[in-house]
């Protein structure tokens, strides 16, 4: 079914800083924007810079533009105003690296052969699991082209900060067509954590005990100081939080620690999700901080693109790699993904659907809000019609471009979204894959043979599940699934020839 672009006025914006403030001035007079953003497309250079911010395990319900009450997001709600916000942008994989690789790519992890985490479970396999592990590759291959490289064929300059998780020595980001990296390694967690002194290979502190979302921020406002118009550019500033391990910001978790304490009485509720169980409510003051530390870098960087002129011709795009971490086997996650269901690591929404904005000016309107599904191979082609840069079907041969969708025009899903995750994950997911066609989504678990199917549309959260009543539809959605398996030549679990079925079964709680 078609679905229509809303033109939504926002809430009222706080006064914080001049950028917030003229960006809250523009979103009042919305109706009016398409006239004056023409014009500024007219004068505007022909190839505009990109900003690409890519939050880690950020949460759907994380950000108070998409109603979380507890965490406070004032500058990414700004953003939101000032641009499109997307209420079904999905990841292609509920955990990070594939994900990574699509947005790199413009390809479905399956074709890129990522399809869990690197190194993934193989050197953390599930004790006692029904299927054998599944091997993928330990790197995002170097035949593979991404849009840096393309970018940078082009003539922007390209940089890199921040988490990769893509591969180590060799197939680092200035290895995958970034002219500059700082921070980007093999490790999906920051290592030696937030807080200096890092171990981090490919950043080295200033300053002691210097927090590490600071130093990627400074370091991304030094390279827009470097800017002088000659030549686009592409800033991909991927952050390491709001991941594991979960330490609080220190200038901001007092704040988060005395709103809890106002806000909630009694222990934190719980959710049982077959074998793991998920937290059911955010309340986490450390978290909440992390959160906060990311919405102050957001800020920083915008104001930094306002104040050296650079942000009438600059494509901001915020996303997150996957859902926020609320399921686990044996210890409480850190954030609740509510009103999505479970978690990173899961194909049910919590797992896959993401926080996301494009403003692109001179084609988004303030304040408008898209609910056609979108996808995160989709940022690929987009970029490329941004920058008046010819398709390359044969590069982004999953991506569909975003561009009708940013201009306002009423679209719907061509195709389904297909999510192939045949391993085991530390959420407690056990190997399932998932297709969401229309408003109707069909998850496979294959760990206990079964099938759950949802309407979205009237039932975001997934708790009705309409497979026995619906099986024509079951059957079709499942046809969907295999066929597209067959074609992409997915890789399939196979029977563990060991299994115990009388043996209890341990997942792994690692990730």
């Amino acid at each position: 079914m078609p679905r229509a672009i809303q033109h939504d006025r926002l809430f009222p914006l706080p006064k914080m800083s001049f950028f917030q403030s003229f960006l809250a001035s523009v979103s009042r007079f919305a109706p009016t924007v398409p006239f004056i953003a023409s014009l500024a497309m007219a004068d505007a250079p022909q190839r505009p810079n990109f900003i690409f911010f890519l939050v880690d395990d950020l949460g759907w319900a994380d950000l108070g533009m998409n109603g979380s009450t507890y965490h406070e997001t004032p500058h990414i709600d700004a953003l939101a105003a000032s641009g499109m916000r997307f209420t079904s942008g999905y990841a292609a994989a509920s955990i990070c690296s594939p994900t990574r690789a699509s947005i790199m790519t413009g390809r479905h992890p399956v074709r890129v052969n990522i399809t869990d985490w690197l190194p993934g479970m193989g050197h953390d396999r599930a004790y006692n699991p029904r299927f054998l592990h599944v091997d993928d590759a330990n790197e995002m291959a170097l035949e593979e082209v991404t849009i840096a490289e393309v970018l940078k064929e082009s003539g922007y300059a390209t940089f890199f900060a921040g988490k990769w998780h893509l591969g180590s020595e060799g197939f680092l980001p200035t290895d995958q067509g970034f002219d500059i990296n700082i921070g980007g390694h093999d490790r999906g967690s920051p290592p030696g954590g937030y807080y200096a002194p890092w171990t981090n290979p490919y950043l080295k502190a200033k300053t002691e005990n210097e927090y590490l979302t600071e130093r990627l921020t400074a370091e991304s406002i030094d390279f827009l100081k470097t800017q002088d118009g000659d030549e686009p550019f592409l800033l991909y500033l991927s952050y390491y939080n709001v991941h594991t391990p979960i330490q609080p910001y220190q200038k901001r978790v007092g704040h988060y620690e005395a709103k809890a304490a106002k806000m909630f009485a009694g222990g934190t509720p719980t959710i049982a999700e077959r074998r793991g169980t998920s937290r059911g409510r955010q309340d986490n003051p450390d978290y909440a901080s992390m959160v906060a530390a990311v919405d102050d870098s957001v800020g920083e960087i915008l104001n930094s693109l306002f104040d050296l002129g650079l942000d009438e011709n600059t494509v901001v795009i915020f996303f997150s790699d996957n859902g926020g971490l609320t399921t686990l086997g044996g210890r409480l996650a850190p954030t609740s993904n509510l009103p999505l269901r479970s978690s990173k690591g899961w194909l049910y929404e919590g797992g896959i659907r993401e926080p996301m904005i494009v403003r692109a000016p001179g084609v988004t309107v303030p304040g408008s809000v898209a609910d056609t599904p979108v996808v995160s191979m989709d940022f690929f082609p987009t970029m490329l019609d941004l920058a008046g840069l010819p398709r390359r079907g044969d590069l982004h041969a999953d991506g569909e471009s975003l561009l009708p969708i940013l201009r306002g025009e009423q679209t719907s899903q061509t195709d389904p979204i297909v999510w192939h995750y045949p391993h085991y994950h530390g959420s407690t997911w056990t190997p399932g894959a998932a297709i969401r066609d229309g408003d109707w989504k069909l998850i496979e678990f294959y760990e206990f043979d079964e099938v759950e199917l949802y309407n979205l549309r009237e039932d975001i959260g997934e708790q009705n599940n309409l497979a026995a009543t619906h099986p024509g539809k079951t059957a079709e959605l499942r046809t969907k699934l295999r066929n597209w398996q067959s074609v992409m030549n997915a890789q399939m679990p196979q029977p563990n020839p060991a299994y115990d079925p009388a043996t209890p079964f341990l997942p792994p709680d690692k990730k």
